[in-house]
Protein backbone atom coordinates (compact mmCIF):
# COMPACT_ATOMS: atom_id res chain seq x y z
CA UNK A 1 0.00 0.00 0.00
CA UNK A 2 2.91 2.46 1.17
CA UNK A 3 4.75 1.77 -2.07
CA UNK A 4 1.58 2.78 -4.31
CA UNK A 5 0.97 5.51 -2.66
CA UNK A 6 2.13 9.10 -4.02
CA UNK A 7 2.19 13.17 -2.47
CA UNK A 8 -0.70 14.50 -3.70
CA UNK A 9 -0.74 17.33 -6.33
CA UNK A 10 -3.17 19.64 -4.59
CA UNK A 11 -1.83 20.09 -0.58
CA UNK A 12 -2.60 22.45 1.72
CA UNK A 13 -2.66 23.96 5.38
CA UNK A 14 -4.15 26.20 7.66
CA UNK A 15 -2.35 27.67 9.97
CA UNK A 16 -2.96 26.78 13.54
CA UNK A 17 -1.48 29.16 15.75
CA UNK A 18 -3.14 32.34 14.50
CA UNK A 19 -1.78 35.70 15.50
CA UNK A 20 -3.42 39.61 14.94
CA UNK A 21 -1.38 42.20 14.18
CA UNK A 22 0.50 43.88 17.36
CA UNK A 23 -0.51 47.70 18.04
CA UNK A 24 1.51 50.18 19.41
CA UNK A 25 0.37 52.20 22.73
CA UNK A 26 2.51 54.64 24.95
CA UNK A 27 2.09 55.65 28.75
CA UNK A 28 4.10 55.09 31.88
CA UNK A 29 5.79 52.16 33.20
CA UNK A 30 3.97 53.16 36.61
CA UNK A 31 0.74 52.76 34.92
CA UNK A 32 0.10 49.85 33.17
CA UNK A 33 -2.83 48.77 34.94
CA UNK A 34 -4.64 52.01 34.02
CA UNK A 35 -6.19 51.61 30.94
CA UNK A 36 -6.68 55.05 29.99
CA UNK A 37 -3.44 55.98 30.39
CA UNK A 38 -2.49 54.44 27.70
CA UNK A 39 -2.59 56.48 24.06
CA UNK A 40 -2.14 55.52 20.63
CA UNK A 41 1.00 55.93 18.37
CA UNK A 42 1.17 57.35 15.78
CA UNK A 43 3.41 57.52 12.31
CA UNK A 44 5.00 60.55 11.60
CA UNK A 45 7.19 61.65 8.67
CA UNK A 46 10.23 63.19 8.40
CA UNK A 47 12.84 64.43 5.94
CA UNK A 48 16.42 64.66 6.28
CA UNK A 49 20.23 65.54 4.90
CA UNK A 50 21.95 62.90 4.91
CA UNK A 51 25.76 62.08 3.25
CA UNK A 52 27.44 59.59 0.78
CA UNK A 53 28.27 57.17 2.40
CA UNK A 54 27.69 54.11 0.56
CA UNK A 55 30.98 51.85 -0.85
CA UNK A 56 32.00 53.19 -3.70
CA UNK A 57 33.37 51.36 -6.97
CA UNK A 58 37.38 51.92 -7.75
CA UNK A 59 35.95 54.12 -10.16
CA UNK A 60 34.54 57.05 -8.26
CA UNK A 61 37.54 56.85 -5.52
CA UNK A 62 39.58 59.61 -7.11
CA UNK A 63 39.43 62.20 -4.30
CA UNK A 64 37.82 65.05 -7.09
CA UNK A 65 34.36 62.94 -7.78
CA UNK A 66 34.19 61.66 -4.19
CA UNK A 67 34.40 65.54 -3.69
CA UNK A 68 31.75 66.17 -5.98
CA UNK A 69 29.71 63.64 -4.85
CA UNK A 70 29.53 64.25 -1.04
CA UNK A 71 28.98 67.86 -2.24
CA UNK A 72 24.85 66.49 -3.38
CA UNK A 73 23.35 66.20 -0.38
CA UNK A 74 21.43 62.93 0.24
CA UNK A 75 17.74 63.96 0.86
CA UNK A 76 15.66 61.10 2.02
CA UNK A 77 12.04 61.12 3.30
CA UNK A 78 11.32 58.38 6.36
CA UNK A 79 8.51 57.45 8.58
CA UNK A 80 9.29 57.26 12.00
CA UNK A 81 7.25 56.77 15.13
CA UNK A 82 8.35 57.52 18.67
CA UNK A 83 7.07 57.61 22.39
CA UNK A 84 5.72 61.08 23.19
CA UNK A 85 8.08 63.33 25.44
CA UNK A 86 6.14 62.62 28.60
CA UNK A 87 5.81 58.74 28.08
CA UNK A 88 8.82 56.19 29.08
CA UNK A 89 7.01 52.75 28.05
CA UNK A 90 5.83 51.17 24.90
CA UNK A 91 2.78 48.80 25.04
CA UNK A 92 2.56 46.02 22.62
CA UNK A 93 -0.88 44.23 22.31
CA UNK A 94 -2.14 40.94 19.75
CA UNK A 95 -4.35 38.49 19.99
CA UNK A 96 -3.60 34.73 19.98
CA UNK A 97 -6.32 31.88 18.46
CA UNK A 98 -4.49 28.24 18.92
CA UNK A 99 -6.86 26.01 16.44
CA UNK A 100 -6.99 22.21 16.58
CA UNK A 101 -7.41 20.08 13.41
CA UNK A 102 -3.29 19.76 13.12
CA UNK A 103 -2.41 17.53 10.16
CA UNK A 104 -5.77 17.71 8.62
CA UNK A 105 -5.16 19.52 5.32
CA UNK A 106 -7.27 22.23 4.29
CA UNK A 107 -7.03 21.05 0.79
CA UNK A 108 -6.23 17.42 -0.71
CA UNK A 109 -6.64 15.77 -3.64
CA UNK A 110 -5.48 12.03 -2.65
CA UNK A 111 -7.97 10.21 -0.76
CA UNK A 112 -5.44 7.77 0.16
CA UNK A 113 -2.65 10.14 1.15
CA UNK A 114 -5.10 12.01 3.45
CA UNK A 115 -5.55 8.45 5.47
CA UNK A 116 -1.64 8.03 5.71
CA UNK A 117 -1.12 11.88 6.41
CA UNK A 118 -4.11 11.59 9.45
CA UNK A 119 -2.91 8.21 10.26
CA UNK A 120 0.81 9.54 10.85
CA UNK A 121 -0.49 12.68 12.63
CA UNK A 122 -2.57 10.83 14.80
CA UNK A 123 0.51 7.79 16.28
CA UNK A 124 3.04 11.22 16.90
CA UNK A 125 -0.14 12.81 19.23
CA UNK A 126 -0.17 9.18 20.89
CA UNK A 127 2.73 9.25 21.23
CA UNK A 128 4.21 12.79 21.70
CA UNK A 129 1.26 15.09 21.96
CA UNK A 130 1.47 18.71 21.45
CA UNK A 131 3.48 18.94 23.99
CA UNK A 132 7.32 19.89 23.40
CA UNK A 133 6.12 22.26 20.60
CA UNK A 134 3.55 23.88 22.57
CA UNK A 135 6.46 24.94 26.11
CA UNK A 136 8.47 26.49 22.89
CA UNK A 137 5.30 28.55 21.59
CA UNK A 138 4.85 29.70 25.28
CA UNK A 139 8.57 30.19 25.65
CA UNK A 140 8.27 32.50 23.27
CA UNK A 141 5.62 34.63 24.23
CA UNK A 142 7.12 34.77 27.67
CA UNK A 143 10.57 36.17 26.57
CA UNK A 144 8.93 38.76 24.50
CA UNK A 145 11.14 37.54 21.32
CA UNK A 146 7.66 38.83 19.13
CA UNK A 147 9.03 42.32 20.13
CA UNK A 148 12.17 42.49 17.92
CA UNK A 149 14.01 45.25 17.71
CA UNK A 150 11.64 46.61 20.44
CA UNK A 151 13.40 44.62 23.06
CA UNK A 152 16.90 45.36 22.05
CA UNK A 153 18.46 47.80 25.01
CA UNK A 154 15.11 48.03 26.99
CA UNK A 155 15.70 48.90 30.81
CA UNK A 156 12.46 46.28 31.74
CA UNK A 157 9.83 44.26 29.59
CA UNK A 158 7.04 42.80 31.45
CA UNK A 159 5.13 40.37 29.40
CA UNK A 160 0.92 39.66 30.37
CA UNK A 161 -0.87 36.96 28.78
CA UNK A 162 -4.35 36.30 29.47
CA UNK A 163 -6.88 33.36 28.24
CA UNK A 164 -9.64 35.34 27.40
CA UNK A 165 -13.08 34.05 27.55
CA UNK A 166 -16.72 35.47 26.92
CA UNK A 167 -14.55 38.85 26.41
CA UNK A 168 -12.49 38.70 29.45
CA UNK A 169 -9.64 37.71 31.50
CA UNK A 170 -10.13 33.91 32.89
CA UNK A 171 -6.38 33.37 33.83
CA UNK A 172 -2.95 34.87 33.41
CA UNK A 173 0.13 35.07 33.66
CA UNK A 174 3.47 37.91 34.17
CA UNK A 175 6.51 37.06 32.64
CA UNK A 176 9.99 39.10 33.38
CA UNK A 177 10.69 38.47 29.79
CA UNK A 178 14.61 39.86 30.39
CA UNK A 179 15.25 37.17 32.93
CA UNK A 180 14.40 34.90 30.32
CA UNK A 181 16.96 33.59 27.54
CA UNK A 182 16.18 33.55 23.97
CA UNK A 183 17.87 30.52 23.50
CA UNK A 184 16.92 28.40 26.53
CA UNK A 185 13.42 27.23 25.18
CA UNK A 186 14.51 23.70 26.69
CA UNK A 187 14.49 24.98 30.40
CA UNK A 188 10.70 26.61 31.50
CA UNK A 189 10.11 27.74 34.43
CA UNK A 190 6.65 26.75 35.96
CA UNK A 191 4.34 29.95 34.07
CA UNK A 192 5.71 29.15 30.88
CA UNK A 193 4.92 25.13 31.66
CA UNK A 194 1.23 26.22 32.62
CA UNK A 195 0.93 28.39 29.81
CA UNK A 196 2.24 25.66 27.38
CA UNK A 197 -0.25 23.44 28.50
CA UNK A 198 -2.89 25.70 27.74
CA UNK A 199 -1.52 25.93 24.22
CA UNK A 200 -1.12 22.08 23.96
CA UNK A 201 -4.92 21.42 24.96
CA UNK A 202 -5.62 24.10 21.96
CA UNK A 203 -4.02 22.63 19.50
CA UNK A 204 -4.98 19.12 20.81
CA UNK A 205 -8.71 20.46 20.33
CA UNK A 206 -9.47 19.87 24.04
CA UNK A 207 -10.48 23.61 24.20
CA UNK A 208 -10.84 26.57 23.16
CA UNK A 209 -7.47 28.93 23.43
CA UNK A 210 -7.69 32.78 22.59
CA UNK A 211 -4.74 34.54 24.18
CA UNK A 212 -4.30 38.29 24.75
CA UNK A 213 -0.63 39.10 24.86
CA UNK A 214 0.14 42.97 25.70
CA UNK A 215 4.12 43.75 26.56
CA UNK A 216 5.47 46.82 28.55
CA UNK A 217 8.91 47.98 27.23
CA UNK A 218 10.49 50.63 29.44
CA UNK A 219 12.47 52.53 26.84
CA UNK A 220 12.63 56.17 27.77
CA UNK A 221 10.99 59.09 27.44
CA UNK A 222 10.88 60.22 23.41
CA UNK A 223 12.31 57.06 22.46
CA UNK A 224 12.04 55.72 18.94
CA UNK A 225 10.11 52.71 18.59
CA UNK A 226 9.60 49.96 15.25
CA UNK A 227 6.34 49.18 13.93
CA UNK A 228 6.94 46.54 10.99
CA UNK A 229 8.71 48.52 7.77
CA UNK A 230 6.16 48.08 4.82
CA UNK A 231 7.28 46.76 1.16
CA UNK A 232 6.60 48.90 -1.24
CA UNK A 233 6.43 47.36 -4.57
CA UNK A 234 4.69 49.40 -6.75
CA UNK A 235 7.23 52.52 -6.21
CA UNK A 236 6.13 56.29 -7.08
CA UNK A 237 9.52 58.17 -7.68
CA UNK A 238 8.39 61.21 -6.95
CA UNK A 239 6.33 59.88 -3.73
CA UNK A 240 8.86 57.53 -2.74
CA UNK A 241 9.92 57.82 0.91
CA UNK A 242 13.04 56.10 1.86
CA UNK A 243 11.08 54.08 5.02
CA UNK A 244 7.29 53.43 5.29
CA UNK A 245 6.05 52.00 8.45
CA UNK A 246 2.85 49.77 8.76
CA UNK A 247 -0.01 51.30 10.89
CA UNK A 248 -3.70 50.00 11.44
CA UNK A 249 -6.25 52.89 11.56
CA UNK A 250 -3.58 55.60 12.18
CA UNK A 251 -1.75 53.47 15.13
CA UNK A 252 1.42 52.22 14.36
CA UNK A 253 1.72 48.01 14.35
CA UNK A 254 4.06 45.00 13.69
CA UNK A 255 2.68 42.69 11.08
CA UNK A 256 0.39 39.20 12.15
CA UNK A 257 3.20 37.37 9.96
CA UNK A 258 6.11 39.28 11.66
CA UNK A 259 4.51 38.01 15.13
CA UNK A 260 3.88 34.41 14.02
CA UNK A 261 7.82 34.03 12.67
CA UNK A 262 8.81 34.98 15.95
CA UNK A 263 6.54 33.04 17.96
CA UNK A 264 7.71 29.68 15.26
CA UNK A 265 11.30 30.83 16.06
CA UNK A 266 11.56 26.97 18.19
CA UNK A 267 13.66 24.74 15.38
CA UNK A 268 16.60 23.70 17.19
CA UNK A 269 16.60 20.30 15.64
CA UNK A 270 18.75 21.26 13.06
CA UNK A 271 22.70 20.86 12.73
CA UNK A 272 24.24 24.28 13.68
CA UNK A 273 21.57 25.04 15.80
CA UNK A 274 24.33 25.16 18.86
CA UNK A 275 25.83 27.63 17.03
CA UNK A 276 23.02 29.76 15.88
CA UNK A 277 20.41 29.17 18.16
CA UNK A 278 16.79 28.67 16.95
CA UNK A 279 15.65 29.51 13.73
CA UNK A 280 11.87 30.24 12.43
CA UNK A 281 10.44 26.73 11.41
CA UNK A 282 10.10 27.08 7.81
CA UNK A 283 10.54 23.66 5.00
CA UNK A 284 14.04 24.55 4.31
CA UNK A 285 15.20 26.30 7.96
CA UNK A 286 15.49 29.15 5.75
CA UNK A 287 16.65 32.41 7.13
CA UNK A 288 16.93 35.61 5.26
CA UNK A 289 19.05 37.51 7.49
CA UNK A 290 21.43 35.09 7.29
CA UNK A 291 21.06 34.38 4.06
CA UNK A 292 21.14 30.92 4.73
CA UNK A 293 19.39 27.95 4.32
CA UNK A 294 19.83 25.67 7.16
CA UNK A 295 18.11 22.10 6.31
CA UNK A 296 19.08 21.59 2.74
CA UNK A 297 17.60 18.72 0.61
CA UNK A 298 21.25 16.87 -0.08
CA UNK A 299 21.40 16.88 3.80
CA UNK A 300 17.47 15.04 4.13
CA UNK A 301 16.91 17.29 6.56
CA UNK A 302 14.36 19.59 4.66
CA UNK A 303 10.59 19.38 5.79
CA UNK A 304 9.77 17.77 1.91
CA UNK A 305 12.41 14.60 2.51
CA UNK A 306 11.30 14.30 6.10
CA UNK A 307 7.72 13.95 5.25
CA UNK A 308 8.34 11.43 2.36
CA UNK A 309 10.31 9.21 4.17
CA UNK A 310 7.75 9.35 7.05
CA UNK A 311 4.82 8.81 4.85
CA UNK A 312 5.87 7.14 1.90
CA UNK A 313 8.82 5.13 2.85
CA UNK A 314 7.48 4.07 6.16
CA UNK A 315 11.06 5.66 7.18
CA UNK A 316 10.14 7.20 10.65
CA UNK A 317 12.32 9.89 11.44
CA UNK A 318 13.85 10.43 15.02
CA UNK A 319 11.74 12.32 17.80
CA UNK A 320 13.31 15.42 17.18
CA UNK A 321 12.88 15.66 13.32
CA UNK A 322 9.29 14.66 14.16
CA UNK A 323 8.40 17.61 15.82
CA UNK A 324 9.95 19.47 12.96
CA UNK A 325 7.32 18.12 10.83
CA UNK A 326 4.59 18.92 12.75
CA UNK A 327 5.80 22.40 14.04
CA UNK A 328 5.87 23.19 9.90
CA UNK A 329 2.23 21.46 9.51
CA UNK A 330 1.13 24.22 12.80
CA UNK A 331 3.03 26.28 10.44
CA UNK A 332 0.45 25.68 7.43
CA UNK A 333 1.34 26.68 3.87
CA UNK A 334 1.10 24.81 -0.04
CA UNK A 335 3.13 21.55 0.19
CA UNK A 336 1.83 19.31 -2.99
CA UNK A 337 4.10 17.90 -5.50
CA UNK A 338 5.88 20.00 -7.61
CA UNK A 339 4.29 20.25 -11.19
Amino acid sequence: MLEKLSTASVLAFERKLDPSYAVFHSGSWSEQAKASAWVPIGIQEKSVRGTISNRLKAKDQDPAKLDASIANPNLQTVDIATLPADADTLRVRFTLRVLAGTGTPSACNNAGYRTRLQSVVQGYVEQNGFTELALRYAANLANGRFLWRNRIGAESVQVEVARMQNGASSQSWTFDALALDLRGLEQPNQDVQALGKLIASGLAGETHVLLQVSAYVRLGRGQEVFPSQELILDKDTKKEKSRTLYQVQDVAAIHSQKIGNALRTIDTWYDEAQEVGPIAVEPYGSVTTHGRAYRQPKQKQDFYTLLDDWLLKDKTPTVEQQHFVMAVLIRGGVFGEAG
